[in-house]
């Protein structure tokens, strides 16, 4: 047995005693895959994993030398708001989350920008992302057509169709649905620091930004007291990018395990788990 197949059935095991309701696990140690279902194979909403994308684009864009992460974004130069802050959260601009918050306004981004910033504070918020991708696309052009032959097309991701606002940006923070293995596919390109199948899609830079440069939250919670570019330190030794509903990629040296599930309330005791077993090794 194989340490990613010896690793899937104890991952396996506690979800079924704790009735995560998990969709789908995809686990990859080394080279070694093992994966497991409990319900069909579909694509699903990534909720917050899609922030990774986001930041994967951002980077891409910077290796061409078409951006830069630290440039003040215009009108909000004055309050030193740049693309770093918006995808790390720091830009200290409040804005609440809403079901309707990509309508609420004639043009959201605008809207973010012109609000005042408390500094160099973190406040989470798809909102940010959202903006992030919308100030993006004014130096590449539509986000998800600028990813396609840099990024999808090299994961096999080809027929992917991001979510739109009403203004047909990108959502950014959100609005990706992809299978599990195809989640597990921007695991592996982030473990392996930019590089799939022998080509570099991102410099390494930009992956490891990820989770480095942490900077702190206010939260008291496990897993949540430090974010990075899109990534979430812990639980534990592990570091993980983290969706709504389950949705989760946890790093843990060269393990990589993926889960699609619909459990919003059992999600971080399962990544705690997941983060324990895979460094348990």
């Amino acid at each position: 047995m194989t340490h990613a197949e010896a690793l899937r059935d104890e991952l396996v095991r506690r979800i079924d005693e704790t009735a995560f309701a998990a969709h789908g696990l995809h686990v990859r140690v080394g080279d070694d895959v093992a994966e497991h279902r409990w319900t069909p194979d579909v694509r699903e909403e990534i909720h917050s994993v899609a922030k990774a994308v986001s930041v994967l684009a951002a980077g891409i864009a910077a290796d061409e030398g078409l951006v830069s992460l630290d440039e003040p974004i215009e009108p909000a130069r004055e309050r030193d708001v740049t693309l770093r802050r918006l995808l790390t959260m720091t830009s200290g601009i409040d804005f609440p989350w809403s079901p309707t918050l990509m309508s609420d306004w004639p043009d959201l981004a605008a809207e973010f920008l012109s609000r005042p910033s408390r500094g160099r504070v973190f406040q989470y918020s798809n909102a940010s992302t959202y903006t992030a991708m919308s100030v993006l696309s004014e130096r590449v052009g539509d986000i998800e057509e600028y990813l396609r032959p840099r990024l999808f097309s090299p994961l096999g991701l080809d027929d992917i169709v991001w979510d739109r606002c009403p203004n047909g940006r990108v959502l950014g923070g959100e609005g990706l649905s992809l299978r599990t293995e195809e989640m597990a596919r921007l695991g592996l390109l982030i473990r392996d620091r930019g590089v799939w199948d022998g080509r570099r899609l991102v410099s390494m830079g930009i992956v490891d930004a990820m989770h480095a440069g942490w900077v702190d939250t206010g939260s008291t919670g496990d897993g949540y007291r430090r974010y990075a570019l899109a990534g979430w330190e812990g639980p534990g030794a592990a570091w993980r990018l983290h969706g709504a509903y389950g949705q989760l990629i946890v790093f843990a040296g060269d393990a990589v395990v993926t889960v699609s599930a619909d459990d919003h309330a059992g999600a971080d005791a399962i990544a705690a788990f997941v983060a324990e077993a895979a460094t348990g090794r």
